[in-house]
């Protein structure tokens, strides 16, 4: 019996029911607003957040990719939209109402989470085993794609300190972070690019995957020096500092790497290992961040280095890490882009034409010194122009990496909102250039000399 076919009544409730629904629902919240603002509870301010920042990332993040972009383009859009440049300019009373500094404070909290989470996962798969047969061109390509574009953004950093350097900080640190910040490649971000593309494990997939890989460890390296010299009392305080991170780097090493390969062992034969596995790497992750913070380092330094101490190759970590990463990127990460987009006012250009050149240039710097940088390694190595090119484009890709490292600058007072605000758009346009740019132009394997 063929099944008969919806009434066209029925099928333009199902269109446009929800739509109604939905509008019925706002317009009471926003009559109702004023009248129960004051008796609405923490709790009520903070689910409701938590509910608008998920539905507004989740769904740019749908349009973006119908658009040929990452998701995580429109959720860290959407993390945009929801703050004072966009909500807040649009309904500030209701902006505010919802966005109280008491609902800010736990979405910080839990983005936080969500920060760790995101780091330990990128610790986790970092493949050094990869560079195997390549190492020449590898390490050209690092060695360019961070030198150039730090000697690039510590000159811009210079030339700009009057606008961007926060009273009272002092000079030597901010310069060596703006240099960092535009070092980095947001390695999850190229390879969902590359995954996307089909071309993740050709050799210029590969290539790109292990230079960011490395080049990103290098710059949480640094990153780890700076702020250390900022918070730390000055250059006297990086021996001690130094100690204690090696001290954590053994320990992870003597200690964490062969005890989850045993584990790992262990519970490769028995049932429902995940049940396992899973709060045993949570918690690991959470105690790393947490000895790092203790230790004077940023607690995200400490949840990647956990990561690197995940056994590689494990059947039961890759199921853990899908899980987990599964609810990072679904429902943590929005959250961080929430905050990210709380912290960021478009409004402090307003009509300061310098402002507004500062982007461009910056801009274009980033990205001309991430491309020529990288290009120049691999042509260095023997690459073709074309060939070296691409590979320049993909390590342009910052990404949510670099959202991390300028939210960690403004934290430690290393930058000013205005440089934030920059900082945030360069993160967003160059990741969103990054698809347009290699789509159609990554070879074949065959095509790259590694």
């Amino acid at each position: 019996m063929t099944p008969s076919r919806p009434s066209r009544a029925a099928g333009w409730r199902h269109r446009v029911g929800p739509l109604v629904g939905a509008a019925a629902l706002a317009g009471a919240l926003a009559l109702l607003g004023p009248q129960v603002g004051d008796g609405v509870t923490s709790v009520a301010r903070f689910l409701a957040a938590v509910g608008l920042v998920l539905a507004v990332s989740h769904l740019l993040g749908l349009l973006f990719a119908r658009l040929g972009q990452p998701p995580v383009v429109g959720e860290i859009a959407g993390g945009l939209l929801v703050g004072p440049s966009a909500l807040g300019a649009a309904w500030p009373d209701g902006q505010r109402a919802l966005f109280t500094p008491e609902v800010t404070d736990g979405l910080a909290m839990a983005a936080q989470l969500g920060v760790v989470t995101f780091m330990f996962l990128l610790g986790a798969e970092l493949r050094l085993e990869r560079v195997a047969g390549s190492e020449r061109v590898v390490g050209l390509v690092v060695a360019g794609s961070i030198a150039v574009p730090f000697a690039t953004g510590a000159l811009m950093a210079w030339l700009w300190r009057d606008a961007f350097l926060p009273a009272g900080e002092p000079l030597p640190p901010y310069v060596l972070f703006f240099g960092i910040a535009l070092s980095i490649t947001a390695l999850p971000v190229l390879a969902r690019i590359l995954l996307d593309s089909g071309t993740r494990t050709t050799g210029i997939g590969t290539v790109a995957i292990a230079c960011a890989a490395i080049g990103d460890a290098v710059a949480w390296s640094a990153l780890a020096v700076v702020l250390t010299l900022t918070d730390g009392g000055g250059a006297g305080a990086v021996p001690a500092k130094a100690a204690t991170a090696v001290a954590l780097v053994v320990a992870t090493a003597l200690c964490a790497r062969p005890a989850l390969a045993a584990l790992d062992r262990l519970l490769r034969d028995r049932p429902k290992p995940e049940a396992v596995m899973l709060p045993v790497l949570v918690v690991g992750a959470v105690t790393w961040s947490a000895l790092s913070e203790v230790v004077g380092l940023h607690p995200v330094i400490g949840a990647f280095l956990f990561g690197l101490a995940v056994p590689r190759d494990s059947a039961l970590i890759t199921a853990v890490g899908e899980q987990l990463q599964g609810f990072a990127v679904s429902v943590l990460l929005p959250l961080f882009f929430a905050g990210i987009g709380l912290k960021t006012a478009f409004g402090l250009f307003g009509g300061d034409v310098g402002m507004w050149w500062a982007l461009l240039v910056l801009l274009l710097t980033a990205t001309a010194s991430k491309v020529v940088g990288a290009a120049g390694g691999a042509l260095a190595a023997g690459w073709s122009a074309g060939d070296a090119l691409t590979l320049g484009a993909l390590m342009n890709c910052r990404g949510v990496t670099e959202l991390v490292v300028v939210s960690i600058g403004l934290q430690h007072g290393l930058i000013n909102e205005a440089a934030f605000t920059i900082l945030v758009l360069v993160a967003l346009l160059t990741t969103a250039a990054t698809g347009p740019l290699v789509r159609g132009r990554v070879p074949k394997p065959h095509e790259v000399p590694v």
